[in-house]
């Protein structure tokens, strides 16, 4: 039996006009946010649940998740524990259109919409890509969170918590816990030849705060930057908050291209030499490529060169599938004017919010400490269980476990894509390794809208166009399969497709 409040909202969503392209997902926000905004749903009216409104509406439950979770973000909907979700009392207009502070200076913010801006916040968000589903097929960058050892982990973080050392309940100082940080070194020098020692390493929390530190610390306004083209979107963020000038360059099969060698062996555009070159070597975000040996050492020889930094992001190597692992840029010369960047997002879990750099020695004490003074860090006891769980060898039986699940999963994803769309829509295919399969969709065709049209269905899927900058975009999907189980990756697929033949025709 419908609801109320079921019928209203299946009314207005019957009035879009029939040639309406805007995502179920958003529609539905939109017509539940203008029923609050008119009174048609007053203050302290509940609202059906999640599961239930999915049913009335018989539209996927993923669907009406991100319109109740953008309208609880905004302020329009409260929650309740075990009572529901309900129409807040007071809607965020309420506060928004309240009289506004007078004698703002002018220039110095700019208003957009309800909300007062610099123009560096409004063009960070006009090019905002966060996920606001994080979980489920086929969210690319996302671990099987349902393999991880809980309950290993839970056992070790219990024991360090009967009775903690107080320092481990403070700030943290140094570059974060010592067990971690000669852990983090000792599974570096082994499994990705970095060269390093636990002094060198500094804990951070996540890869998006070791970029933030090496812009403000190596970087001023007007820098520039060589970023891959396409490249992880989180970069270009970061760099534009932190006004550096992103210079794009294109990614062919070798991985980044650098200037003719005759430019690089007469020192010719000198002057216009990089302050950072940003790269993903082992496994190029998105397409999949690997650096050969002979663009590795001609980037560090450019660097060397013109005093360039490289930041090298090694956000997924320890999944690959067959042949040997590719090493680190880092360790291929000594000293070598390589910062190293990675992440536990995709070993462990993304919710702990842990990466780590790996510094240049002459820099690495004045990092950890502008860290501390930056970011005023803690979760030492976090990192003190991480420490125990890789010391004890459970961090490596967790990669090994999962490196035959992925590449299953993977090859499942791959038949699919080959029987219906054809082998020459895989990108990366010698590269096999990552979590992720990027598809090639023919120029005319609007990945951006069959992206949204899954999303509206309930799968999760990234257009490849959105991580180019400048240059003509190729179109494409990235498609996760670290956490689709081997028996969803079939019915998630023929629902993608379905999206993929209503643009494609």
């Amino acid at each position: 039996m419908k609801s109320v409040c079921g019928d209203l909202i299946l009314q207005r969503l019957g009035t879009a006009p029939a040639s309406c392209s805007t995502p179920m997902n958003r529609r539905l926000y939109d017509s539940i946010r203008g029923a609050i905004l008119d009174g048609t749903l007053p203050p302290a009216t509940r609202l059906p649940p999640q599961r239930d409104l999915a049913a009335e509406l018989r539209m996927s439950r993923n669907t009406v998740i991100f319109a109740y979770e953008q309208l609880l973000a905004e302020g329009y909907l409260r929650a309740r524990t075990g009572s529901g979700t309900f129409v807040a009392d007071i809607t965020p207009e309420r506060y928004l259109n309240a009289a506004a502070p007078k004698d703002i200076p002018c220039g110095r913010t700019v208003q957009t919409g309800h909300a007062r801006l610099s123009p560096r916040g409004q063009a960070l968000l006009a090019n905002a890509s966060a996920s606001p589903i994080q979980w489920g097929a086929f969210m690319p960058g996302v671990p099987d969170l349902t393999r991880f050892p809980h309950q290993r982990f839970a056992q070790i973080s219990a024991r360090l918590w009967r009775q903690p050392d107080p320092e481990w309940l403070s700030y943290s100082h140094g570059g974060g816990m010592p067990a971690l940080r000669e852990a983090v070194a000792t599974h570096l020098r082994i499994a990705r030849s970095v060269q390093c020692d636990a002094d060198q390493v500094l804990i951070t929390e996540g890869i998006h705060q070791a970029i933030d530190l090496v812009v403000r610390l190596l970087g001023s306004p007007g820098d520039r930057a060589w970023v891959e083209e396409p490249c992880y979107w989180g970069i270009r963020g970061l760099l534009q908050v932190g006004g550096i000038e992103m210079d794009p360059r294109p990614v062919d099969e070798e991985g980044l291209t650098l200037p003719a060698a005759s430019e690089r062996a007469h020192g010719a555009g000198a002057g216009t030499a990089p302050r950072f070159i940003f790269v993903t070597p082992s496994h190029q975000y998105p397409l999949g490529v690997v650096m050969s040996l002979k663009r590795r050492r001609a980037l560090l020889e450019y660097a060397r060169r013109h005093g360039s930094w490289i930041v090298e992001d090694d956000y997924d190597s320890e999944f690959r599938y067959s042949g040997q692992p590719i090493p680190s840029l880092q360790g291929m010369q000594v000293d070598a004017p390589v910062i190293y960047i990675g992440t536990f997002s995709k070993t462990l879990y993304p919710g702990l919010r842990m990466g780590y750099m790996v510094l240049p020695r002459d820099v690495a004490k004045l990092f950890q400490d502008a860290h501390a003074e930056l970011y005023r860090s803690g979760h030492l006891m976090t990192q003190a269980t991480v420490a125990e769980f890789m010391r004890a060898g459970d961090y490596a039986a967790h990669i090994r476990r999962m490196r035959p699940l992925y590449a299953r999963r993977r090859a499942i994803l791959s038949t699919l894509v080959e029987r219906y769309l054809g082998a020459d829509a895989l990108h990366g295919k010698s590269s096999n390794a990552g979590m992720h399969q990027v598809v090639a969709l023919p120029a005319h065709v609007d990945d951006v809208a069959i992206a949204a049209s899954a999303l509206a269905d309930g799968v999760v899927v990234r257009p490849l166009s959105r991580y180019y900058q400048h240059n003509a975009p190729q179109r494409g999907l990235l498609l996760g399969y670290a956490c689709v189980k081997e028996e969803d990756i079939g019915p998630a697929f023929q629902v993608l497709l379905r999206s993929i033949g209503r643009r494609c025709g």
